[in-house]
């Protein structure tokens, strides 16, 4: 399916626009989210240390101890039997019991997802212990350059403990010039600040890079980057569709008619991109509410890595949030995705 551009770029102006394989190694990881990284004025999430474009580069989610964004670690997709392996989460089930593969919900696309068991014995007595809800979902490109993991859970009054984690395996040869566009899909998942929950989340996502411009004033490499997610879906746990659910209730607390997910739309400005092919940035959706004003939906940043001898795809994660749902005192969004570079037919 082409997509196109100049028809999504409209929305940049308008109120509402509908064997075991870790991630990275401990060794070679920054613990303090908020040291920079690269040489920039923004910060990439913790990961390597060191990064270059010809090499592998791992990111995950900072860590933050009252919100517990970024307590995932270990990790890993075991392709032997098809199980997702994570440390570090309480409840989630134990070393010799990792994620299987979801019963309800297998598979979001292209993206596989995996559930902690929902219960655990006694090591003494084996005695029953539930569980609390944990759900991941892990993508790999089609070259297998790239990949991603997102790890949240719904038994928290708060977002609880979580984490997300991408990852290029490759190098990068990165255009200084010229423009590019890439397309592709991205899953989520959603939980809730004010109450316990999980869903799933579908989308559309289309990033464009201008590599010439923004000039290099500063010395460093400063392309310019734009994106949208859009085509947005929201599933129960039980993978049944919920997006008018969701709609509705945004709605009658806002005074709106809204009849699709707000697009997502990246904030361009300098210092999105650099050398290495790592790409953060803010992003935001608003919608029209029936009085014409103009209501803010979510506001959140994207992190990504682009990768190959053409600079051909991108894996990244986008988190959203927003304070207009009145179930709750927010709701994030989680999505990950791997968007190519594709071929004109």
């Amino acid at each position: 399916m082409k997509i196109n551009l100049a028809g999504l770029m409209l929305c940049t102006f308008l109120v509402a626009c509908g064997g075991t394989a870790p991630f990275g190694e401990e060794t070679d990881v920054v613990e303090d989210g908020d040291e920079e990284i690269i040489e920039s004025d923004r910060t990439v999430p913790p990961g390597t240390a060191n990064p270059t474009s010809d090499d592998l580069i791992f990111r995950k989610e900072a860590r933050d101890d009252e919100g517990g964004n970024g307590f995932a670690t270990g990790v890993s997709y075991n392709s032997e039997d098809d199980t997702f392996s994570v440390d570090n989460l309480p409840f989630d089930g134990s070393d010799d019991t990792p994620y299987i593969r979801g019963r309800a919900v297998g598979s979001l696309g292209q993206y596989a997802v995996y559930e902690a068991v929902e219960q655990y014995p006694d090591s003494a007595n084996g005695s029953t212990i539930n569980q609390f809800t944990h759900r991941a979902i892990y993508g790999v490109s089609r070259s297998g350059q790239t990949e991603f993991a997102i790890v949240r859970s719904g038994a928290y009054v708060n977002y609880g403990f979580g984490g997300f984690v991408y990852q290029r395996n490759g190098d990068v040869d990165l255009p200084t010039t010229g423009q590019a566009l890439y397309n592709g899909q991205g899953a989520g998942l959603r939980d809730y600040n004010g109450r316990g929950g999980l869903e799933y989340s579908t989308a559309d996502v289309q990033i464009a890079i201008d590599f010439g411009d923004f000039n290099a004033d500063t010395g460093q490499y400063e392309g310019a980057v734009d994106g949208f997610v859009f085509n947005r879906r929201i599933f129960s746990q039980d993978g049944t569709e919920i997006t008018q659910n969701v709609l509705d209730r945004i709605n009658e607390g806002n005074n709106a008619s809204l009849q699709s997910v707000p697009t997502i739309v990246f904030r361009i400005g300098p210092d999105a991109l650099d050398v290495n092919g790592e790409i953060v940035g803010t992003l935001g959706s608003r919608f029209g509410n029936d009085s014409g004003q103009a209501v803010t939906y979510e506001e959140g940043n994207y992190y990504g890595i682009i990768s190959g001898d053409g600079a051909n795809e991108i894996v990244g994660v986008i988190v959203a949030e927003t304070g207009v749902d009145p179930s709750a005192d927010n709701v994030r969004d989680t999505i990950g995705f791997t968007i190519y570079r594709e071929d004109r037919e």
